[in-house]
């Protein structure tokens, strides 16, 4: 069970340097002619950051581009014909967000000359030409905003609060001041019903500095207004263990596991989210989130831990005429994955619970191979206590009874006969299938069982590196894990994501292949029951 700690490229609270909190505003102008300035402000201000995100790449520095003559600052035409007419803070703004995307990019491993302003997801539809009338109208007007919508600006306390975007109390209600940048200014009443408005109000009027982003959404200008708090101190650390938290779409629950610093199992339970799914509207689904938040969150404070997550991208959540199914697709279009874990992060903090992300790498699938049959877990309690490990920084060693199966080249020799035939019995389904939703689901089925038929192909007298590395970089040789779970789980157990894992208890001790047909099943790619297996 235990293993060396190693050192792990993680996020944690230690490493925030600033906790924000916000609120979130609908501004109302009474008058339109300063609706239509500020809507013409937006629009140049968005067009300053592109232009000053694609100056930065160049490699153009900051106070270059901010000086004055520049085409962020002038008032008159640049000789390049471009002109923002901003003023030097709302430039110096716009660089900052062009900065931030830029640093956004490569944080991510993205390619900074590929950034969409405006969305990707909106610019593809965009792309295809599929709509027409009214959806095509309200798609353009949506990715107009997205990209011509914005202005920003940051508070200072030398200036009492913000001083382009400037809030004042008037006959007990909340105004925005906003400056155009020509010695004018537009007014617009602050309408929210905030709990966190009484705390932005006492900033107001203690002259505190605050930071003002508008939004265009529907044709309704939004202002979202943010400030630094110190941050609360550490009640609840990694030295202590932690909380992994693990959220699932099937069954729809989260899986928690409090870890032990020496990386052993305290405890482990689900909070069920299929309460959220029947909410009848968005407000009682974001009360329900924030409830289970709250409970994960005074979990950790109990027992004084960090609480460990994984550090996830978007996943993708499938489309009509995809060929998964609507079911499928509806389970995935539930998943509050990123909702939840924001609403947990953000508890955490308050509450002084250090928070620690992780490489979501092949967690789920360690967690079904080793934990779950060794220690009669969930599929889902045993990935959150992979994910709990990795957070203390411990490797996942592959078992010698594992290691034995990987080497033995009966077992190897049965499992890629029994994609082989998978491969073959997939095309003849798809020849005679007249569906094309379900011909291209056979197509995704046999390139997966082409992949596994390489990976294993692959896999010639090593199993590869024996440790599965936290940080993100892949082992040397052939993944042993991916390997395992192509061999084993269709094949054995007849389901890609089996929930019974216990048949594995025997081979992951003693990698006795030879007993497999006698004592748990039928030899993989063998057999008259082995005929009618189906991904799942």
């Amino acid at each position: 069970m235990k293993a060396k700690p190693k050192a792990t490229r993680e996020r944690t609270s230690k490493e925030r340097a600033k906790a924000f909190t916000g609120v979130q505003a609908l501004l109302v102008f009474p008058s339109e002619e300063d609706r239509k300035a500020t809507l013409d402000l937006m629009r140049r201000f968005s067009a300053g950051v592109r232009y000053a995100y694609n100056r930065l790449l160049e490699g153009q520095t900051r106070e270059e581009l901010k000086r004055q003559g520049s085409p962020l600052c002038t008032r008159k035409v640049a000789p390049s014909g471009l002109t923002f007419r901003l003023n030097t803070r709302y430039a110096d703004d716009a660089i900052l967000k062009a900065q931030a995307v830029l640093d956004s990019a490569r944080e991510r491993g993205e390619d900074p000359r590929k950034v969409v302003f405006g969305g990707r997801k909106l610019f593809q539809q965009l792309k295809r030409r599929h709509l027409s009338g009214k959806p095509l109208k309200r798609l353009k007007r949506d990715w107009r905003e997205r990209r011509q919508g914005l202005l920003y600006s940051r508070g200072d306390r030398t200036k009492g609060g913000n001083l382009n975007l400037r809030l004042f109390v008037k006959d007990g209600a909340l105004w925005l001041r906003i400056n155009l940048g020509d010695g004018s200014y537009a007014h617009a009443l602050v309408r929210t019903g905030h709990p966190n408005l009484s705390a932005l109000v006492g900033r107001v009027y203690a002259s505190l500095p605050y930071n003002v982003a508008l939004s265009l959404r529907e044709g309704k200008v939004y202002a979202t207004f943010t400030w630094e708090e110190e941050p609360v101190p550490l009640v609840a650390k990694k030295e202590n263990g932690v909380l992994a938290v693990d959220i699932n779409a099937d069954p729809y629950h989260l899986a928690l596991a409090v870890v032990s610093p020496d990386g052993n199992l305290r405890r482990h339970l689900t909070l069920s989210l299929e309460e959220v799914d029947r909410a009848h509207n968005k407000g009682a689904k974001e009360l329900l989130l924030w409830k289970i938040a709250h409970q994960a969150v005074s979990l950790a404070e109990q027992y004084g831990t960090a609480i460990a997550t994984e550090r996830l991208k978007y996943l993708p959540k499938g489309r009509r005429g995809d060929g998964l199914g609507r079911v499928f697709r509806r389970k995935a279009h539930r998943f509050a994955y990123a909702s939840l874990l924001r609403k947990v992060h953000s508890l955490a903090r308050k509450r002084g619970v250090q928070v620690v992300e992780v490489n979501p790498q092949d967690t789920s699938t360690i967690g079904m191979l080793k934990y779950a049959p060794l220690l009669s877990l969930s599929k889902d309690v045993a990935a959150a206590y992979v994910i709990g490990r990795r957070a203390l920084g411990f490797e996942e060693k592959l078992p010698r009874g594992y290691e034995r199966l990987l080497r033995d080249e009966s077992f190897r020799g049965h499992v890629q006969g029994f994609y082989a035939s998978k491969v073959q019995e997939l095309r003849a389904k798809k020849a005679q299938e007249r569906n094309p939703y379900l011909r291209r689901r056979l197509s995704r089925e046999i390139g997966r069982a082409k992949r596994h038929l390489a990976l294993l192909s692959s896999l010639q007298g090593s199993p590869g590196s024996q440790r599965e590395v936290t940080d993100g970089r892949n082992s040397p040789g052939v993944n042993p894990w991916r390997v395992l779970r192509a061999g084993l789980f269709l094949p054995l157990l007849r389901s890609t994501v089996p929930r019974d894992l216990s048949p594995l208890k025997a081979l992951l001790h003693r990698g006795a292949w030879e007993g497999w047909g006698s004592s748990l099943g039928p030899h993989p790619g063998g057999g008259p029951e082995c005929a009618n297996v189906h991904s799942t």
